[in-house]
C-alpha cells in the first residue's frame, strides 16, 4: 500500500529544499506564461475555432514538455497542484513539501498572469469556465477523467521503477497527453488538468465563476491515479533518488 508521509520541519531548511522550490516557482511560472499567452494569443487573432483549439494544444504541449525535463532532476517538475497531491498519495512527496509546492504553483501562476496583463498593454487574461450546455457534474467528470489520463502516464513514464527507456521520454510522453487532452476536452471545460492554471487567471481578472470545478475535477481525478497505479500495478517499491523524490530521501548535498 502507498505510504501517505507528514515530513518534518527539518526538510524545509535543506538547501536541496530551497532549490527545488526555487525551480518549482520558475517552472509553473513559465509554463502558465506560455499556456495563458497562447489562449490570449488566440483570443486576439479572433480564434476560438478548431485551428485556435489547436493552436494552443501545441502550445501546451511544448511547454510542458520541455518546462518538465527542465526541472525534473531538481524539483520533480510539478507545475500542477493535481500532479503534487497525487505524488503525495503514492507516498512520493512530503506533505509539507506538498503544501509549499502548492504555495509555489499559486503564486507563480498569480504572477505568470499580472505578466501577461502588463505585457500585453492590458489585456483581459482568459479564464476557464465550463461552455454553455455543460452542466458542473460534467464539467467534474470531464476535468477528472483529463488528469486520472495525465496523471497515469506521469506514473507510468518517471514515476514506476519498470518503466524503463520510459522515463527518459517521460515529460514528452506527458506533454503529448496535455496537448491531446486539450483538444478532448478543451470545447467543453477549457481542459486545465490543473488547479493552478485555472487560479492565476481566476485571481487576476476577478472571475470566479465555475473556479471550484478546476480544483475539485483534478485533484479528485489526480488523486485517484496517484492511488490506482500505486496500488496496483506498482509491483516493486520506487527506487532511490527518483526525479519525484521520494519522501525518505531528503540528504542534503
Amino acid at each position: 500500500m502507498a505510504r501517505i508521509t507528514l515530513g518534518n520541519v527539518g526538510e524545509i531548511m535543506q538547501r536541496r529544499f530551497v532549490k527545488a522550490l526555487f525551480v518549482e516557482f520558475i517552472c509553473t511560472y513559465l509554463f502558465v506564461f506560455a499556456a495563458v499567452g497562447s489562449a490570449m494569443a488566440n483570443e486576439k487573432l479572433n480564434g476560438n475555432s478548431l485551428v485556435g483549439l489547436l493552436y494552443q494544444a501545441v502550445a501546451q504541449a511544448l511547454v510542458v514538455s520541455g518546462i518538465v525535463s527542465a526541472g525534473l532532476h531538481i524539483s520533480g517538475g510539478h507545475i500542477n497542484p493535481a500532479v503534487t497531491l497525487s505524488l503525495a498519495v503514492g507516498g512520493h512527496c512530503t506533505i509539507i513539501r506538498s503544501s509549499l509546492y502548492w504555495l509555489d504553483q499559486l503564486t507563480a501562476s498569480t504572477l505568470a498572469c499580472y505578466s501577461l496583463n502588463y505585457m500585453t498593454g492590458g489585456l483581459a487574461v482568459p479564464v476557464h469556465q465550463l461552455a454553455s450546455g455543460v452542466g458542473y457534474t460534467q464539467g467534474l467528470l470531464m476535468e477528472s477523467v483529463l488528469t486520472f489520463s495525465l496523471l497515469f502516464t506521469v506514473y507510468g513514464t518517471m514515476v514506476d521503477p519498470k518503466s524503463g527507456a520510459a522515463i527518459g521520454l517521460g515529460p514528452v510522453l506527458v506533454g503529448l497527453v496535455v496537448g491531446a487532452n486539450t483538444l478532448a476536452g478543451g470545447a467543453f471545460t477549457g481542459a486545465s488538468m490543473n488547479p493552478a492554471r485555472s487560479f492565476g487567471p481566476a485571481f487576476v481578472s476577478g472571475d470566479w465563476t465555475d473556479h471550484w470545478v478546476y480544483w475539485v475535477g483534478p485533484l479528485f481525478g489526480g488523486g485517484l491515479s496517484g492511488y490506482i497505479y500505486e496500488n496496483f500495478f506498482m509491483v516493486t517499491p520506487p527506487a532511490p533518488n527518483q526525479p519525484v523524490f521520494l519522501a525518505e530521501d531528503y540528504e542534503d548535498y
